[in-house]
């Protein structure tokens, strides 16, 4: 929830207004003095100053509801002319050697975080690839998923990295946006056989993909003739990473490289809360209006 703002703050100058009138606008009235009339003026003045209390707090909400308090809250509304995001990971058993996957998910969560104005999707694979989130602008629900995938989870005896290229293309198979990119890390080589990776990588070029390859681990943990093949074929990129703070810097870089321009359009939610202080005006002018009847009837009986 946003903070309270006024739209029309100005009007809290006609407080001044109250003020000036208590001391020059008092009304004038007859007056009978006898004896004891001090101590019933002693008397007289402190029920006034109550009522003149209440009349000033009375007089200040409806100033206040006049200034109109809202709450703000900022909607965001997205585009698909922007760009479009598949992150494919790797989480056979080899990425759970040195805590890599958790690194990787740490790495990546960032990303998805610096990424505000783009379609999001993520295939996870390891025996077999499956498409863990579509393409979406609800990075929250993303990142939740993200946090809970572990090493294992699509088994951990096989890489199906071909697969997993393949299985990411079909989420841009009906999309419209002006740059498609897939992101896929991975440390070992292919020995699922599911998919060929001819075409694997066509299919990628069928749909416009652009495909950043990166190779994480040590020299022989991954092959790197391929990554680079499915990164230069697809106008893409291949990156080796052997260290965290290498990751960090190559995720960094495909940010900045592919860095949207495109905007949502940005609304404005008002929430309006003048009624509550109009109507707490409202009752403590009918409390005002119930203590004068009174007293009146008081002075009348007397």
């Amino acid at each position: 929830m946003g903070e309270i703002v006024f739209e029309n703050p100005s009007v809290f100058g006609l407080l001044l207004l109250f003020f000036l009138c208590a001391r020059w606008c008092k009304p004038r009235f007859e007056s009978i003095w006898f004896p004891g009339s001090d101590r019933m003026a002693r008397i007289g003045r402190g029920r006034q100053s109550a009522t003149i209390l209440l009349k000033f707090l009375a007089f200040a909400l409806l100033v206040t509801a006049l200034a109109s308090p809202v709450v703000e809250n900022e909607t965001m509304v997205q585009h698909d002319r922007g760009y479009e995001i598949s992150l494919i990971l790797d989480a056979s058993g080899s990425m759970a050697q040195s805590g890599k996957f958790d690194i990787v998910k740490e790495i990546v969560t960032q990303f998805v975080k610096e990424r505000k104005h783009d379609k999001i999707g993520l295939t996870i694979f390891a025996d077999f690839a499956y498409v863990a989130v579509p393409l979406t602008y609800d990075k929250h629900s993303l990142l939740r998923l993200l946090d809970r995938i572990e090493v294992g989870i699509a088994g951990t005896r096989r890489t199906a990295l071909y697969e997993a290229l393949f299985m990411s293309t079909k989420l841009f198979k009906h999309s419209h946006a002006r740059h498609k990119i897939a992101i896929l890390l991975t440390d070992g080589v292919d020995n699922a056989g599911t998919v060929p990776l001819e075409v694997a990588i066509n299919t990628a070029k069928k749909y416009g993909i652009r495909v950043y390859t990166i190779g994480v681990g040590q020299p022989g943990d991954y092959n790197p003739y391929v990554l680079k093949k499915m990164a230069e074929e697809t106008d893409g990129k291949f990156y080796e990473a052997d260290s965290v703070q290498k990751l960090k810097e190559v995720y960094q870089t495909i940010d900045r490289l592919e860095k949207s321009e495109i905007k949502g359009n940005r609304y404005i939610r008002k929430s309006y809360y003048f009624a509550w202080p109009l109507s707490g005006a409202l009752a403590l002018m009918l409390l005002l209006a119930f203590e004068g009847t009174a007293r009146r009837r008081r002075v009348g009986a007397a």
